[in-house]
């Protein structure tokens, strides 16, 4: 496997180059760790390479909020620097900044 370092980390928000949605990054995965019937349901003009890395989203678009799981050939920066209004990110993040939300202190017993 090659080595690759994702170009968008946890608490960033991206936008999808193509399709209008954008979210904020809660995972990462080096490559792609989905399930080939989901790999097969991409039209195949348009499905990616598969060893790149994937990110996990807490995603919206103007009808609904939703995870996404989407390639890295496929994000961009959002620089609308517009908060998020998905309601699971506040279970997750604080924003931080514009563009940027961080992970919430998890303790443990």
């Amino acid at each position: 496997m090659k080595h690759r370092n994702a170009k968008f980390g946890i608490g960033e928000v991206v936008r999808h180059k193509v399709f209008p949605f954008r979210g904020v990054v809660f995972d990462v995965d080096p490559e792609f760790a989905n399930s080939e019937e989901w790999w097969n349901a991409i039209p195949a003009e348009v499905r990616p390479a598969k060893d790149q890395p994937f990110y996990h989203l807490l995603a919206e678009n103007d009808e609904a909020e939703y995870v996404a799981y989407v390639s890295e050939q496929n994000l961009e920066k959002d620089p609308s620097e517009e908060p998020l209004r998905n309601p699971q990110i506040q279970q997750i993040f604080v924003r931080e900044q514009p563009g940027r939300y961080k992970p919430k202190a998890i303790f443990a017993h």
